[in-house]
């Protein structure tokens, strides 16, 4: 509930961040150079701070950097307010949170473990955590266009800073028993090695990182274009911004609803298989509209789709990883998927200033439909290093037929 409240903030300070950078530049570029400063440190310094998050105690670590976000966020509502802001205070503030987020996303992604009690539980748990995330995404945009029409953006930054209070306040009476692991005391340059070796040398693990990679480079990227197609394309303001959003994130709210419902991890190889292929032709028919009613469509199957993939890979990664293992596998996990947006976000930013941002997202859409069939052409050497894996965790019986994994 504490995370639930901070992330509606969050989604509401990105939304304005995005529309304060295009209401100061009309750059598309600009956009994208926003989207980068604040995600590039996660790429550079996520498999070190995996490792950080498998020597110490989560919960301390995200204490520390939701007390860091949250001047983050009041320092930014006071230049808006004040009508200091520049551009370059944007990105400075930008850069500093993606600093503290490659130290925040490793830490949260293996710290839902550490909650769960009964391990059967953990892909409800995920995909519960993945329908608190996106019910933020749905209210939050929503709220922040109402909120920038009527007061601007200075505000929303406000309310995300006093929104960091829930989750700092639930964190602190929480009551988790840190266990440490023999290999905590290597150091950490020899734990980063061993990291990347045991990603390396695990197929399932290798390959969904692999595809999330590419859509952290070219398929969330869409995001970043979203003022340009919401002022330009469709004529709106940022009440139609917030339309998108929150289209998108009913769409993700409902797919991550339906994997919160499964008994079981069985067949999510296919969801992760085959929902970047759907996310792919939901971008390539967004990008030809100019239908309001068609877009907000389109945006609920690409939020859908977005969801049941990433959510589906962290339940397979969490399930098979082992313990001593997770931060680092998940801070390579956020490198592949977060880590790869600012490099992405630069990129569509340039290629939507050359050729404009429908066909960028053509091109995204494309590429995203290509790592689909790639990964359905391996998916059953996948499926093959799965099985004794799950038979190892109780997940299916040894003597069982083969089923979809």
């Amino acid at each position: 509930m504490g995370q639930g409240v901070s992330l509606i903030g969050t989604w509401m300070q990105q939304v304005s961040m995005s529309w304060l950078v295009y209401r100061m530049t009309n750059s598309a570029f600009l956009l994208g150079l926003v989207g980068f400063t604040s995600l590039f440190p996660v790429f550079i310094l996520s498999p070190l701070t995996g490792v950080v998050a498998d020597k110490h105690n989560r919960r301390k670590i995200l204490i520390i950097t939701q007390i860091a976000s949250m001047v983050q966020a009041l320092v930014l509502a006071f230049l808006v307010l004040s009508d200091l802001i520049q551009v370059w205070h944007i990105l400075l503030l930008s850069c500093l949170l993606g600093l503290v987020n490659s130290f925040d996303v490793p830490a949260r992604q293996s710290f839902v473990i550490d909650m769960v009690e009964n391990k059967n539980d953990l892909s409800n748990a995920i995909a519960l955590n993945s329908t608190m995330f996106n019910s933020a995404r749905l209210i939050g945009p929503s709220i922040a266009g109402i909120l920038i029409a009527v007061l601007g953006e200075g505000v929303c930054f406000l309310l995300n800073g006093i929104s960091y209070l829930f989750v700092i306040l639930a964190l602190v009476l929480m009551k988790i028993n840190y266990k440490k692991h023999a290999e905590h005391e290597a150091p950490i340059l020899l734990g980063l090695k061993h990291g990347f070796k045991y990603v390396s040398s695990s197929i399932p693990i290798k390959y969904i990182l692999l595809l999330l990679g590419m859509m952290g480079l070219l398929g969330m990227q869409y995001v970043v274009l979203m003022p340009i197609f919401a002022t330009k394309i469709l004529g709106g303001g940022p009440h139609t911004l917030g339309f998108f959003m929150a289209a998108t994130g009913i769409g993700a709210l409902t797919g991550s609803l339906h994997l919160a419902s499964r008994k079981n991890i069985l067949g999510l190889g296919k969801i992760i298989a085959f929902s970047p292929a759907l996310f792919g032709i939901s971008l390539i028919c967004f990008s030809f509209s100019h239908y309001l009613p068609l877009s907000l469509v389109m945006m609920f199957i690409t939020g859908f789709a977005l969801i049941r993939q990433t959510t589906s890979s962290n339940t397979v990664v969490q399930m098979i990883v082992d313990d001593d293992k997770r931060g680092r596998v998940m801070s390579l996990f956020a490198m592949a998927f977060i880590g790869m947006s600012p490099f992405g976000s630069l990129l569509i930013g340039s290629i939507a200033d050359k050729i404009g941002a429908p066909n960028a997202l053509i091109i995204s859409g494309v590429c995203c439909i290509l790592g689909s069939l790639l990964f359905v052409k391996n998916l059953p050497k996948i499926r093959k290093h799965l099985r004794p894996i799950y038979v190892k965790k109780g997940i299916i019986q040894e003597d069982m037929p083969r089923i979809v994994q």
